[in-house]
């Protein structure tokens, strides 16, 4: 008897895009295990497997302020939700994200938790965004808080519909001589969500896991190639893992022919580390 569901099936589905006999044969190999079936899929090679950004329906804005302080500047960001792109857009929702993020700044607070509890003028922000909520009539959650300090601070909000408060938000902290290349990094990072900074940052299991699937990957394609052409095929494919998902290895999109890393030291400096929020993701 199979030990997944329908719902496992299109699920799956959805993050490959492989058809529904190969994910059900993926699935029965990995014994209903979703994330070992996509190992399978992707060692397979099956056309339209690739990683796909889960996508929220969730609405609403980032706020980011950044203040002196003691390692030289403090950059807070947070991300206020509600239900509907209408209520995003209100002036009363905007407000509130302004209030909010004044008063975690305020309070010093580093996470949600500490957030809400962050007095305002009707008593806590949990307060606040509660009294908004039932006026409006839509739920509203204060979901995420990121502080971030070093001796430069670099922001960037991005908005992805013009009639919308920005959805991504962005702080980049450097040395003092990393900040003149810190907006072009923080438009980088709201372009391409990189997840680390450097390559010593990625989990050693991730790259264990990865360096598996890669060699299994060129294994499987056939030709009967020698272990060593194998290990550099797979060496050049871990490679690009990296360039995906490490900072200062991705081409910077402002200028392609140059790496992230590349760029910060022309300047002079270095990229400390980054937070990034989308809206719902």
């Amino acid at each position: 008897m199979a030990n997944y569901t329908a719902a496992d099936i299109k699920a799956l589905r959805e993050r490959t895009g492989a058809g529904m006999l190969d994910v059900k044969k993926a699935l029965d190999e990995a014994n209903g295990d979703s994330e070992k079936a996509l190992e399978i899929l992707r060692i397979k090679g099956l056309k339209g497997v690739s990683k796909r950004e889960d996508r929220a329906t969730s609405e609403g804005l980032v706020a980011v302020d950044i203040t002196a302080s003691d390692a030289g500047e403090t950059g807070t960001l947070i991300e206020l939700n509600c239900e509907t792109d209408f209520v995003a857009k209100n002036e009363k929702f905007i407000g509130l994200a302004d209030t909010v993020l004044a008063a975690v700044v305020a309070a010093g607070a580093t996470d949600v938790e500490s957030a809400l509890a962050a007095p305002t003028a009707e008593g806590t922000v949990a307060d606040t965004v509660t009294a908004l909520a039932a006026e409006i009539g839509e739920k509203v959650v204060l979901r995420r808080v990121a502080v971030v300090s070093g001796p430069k601070v670099t922001s960037y909000v991005h908005r992805t519909a013009k009639d919308l408060p920005p959805t991504i938000g962005v702080l980049v902290v450097t040395d003092e001589a990393g900040a003149a290349v810190g907006k072009d990094v923080a438009q980088h990072v709201a372009a391409l969500a990189p997840t680390y900074l450097s390559r010593e940052d990625v989990p050693a299991d991730a790259v264990e896991n990865e360096r598996r699937i890669v060699e299994e990957t060129a294994r499987n394609e056939g030709g009967n190639k020698p272990e060593h052409i194998i290990a550099k095929i797979a060496e050049n494919r871990l490679n690009k893992f990296f360039e995906e998902v490490v900072l200062l290895e991705q081409p910077l999109a402002k200028d392609p022919s140059k790496t992230v890393g590349k760029v910060a030291q022309e300047a002079g400096g270095n990229v400390v580390s980054f937070v990034r929020f989308r809206v719902g993701a």
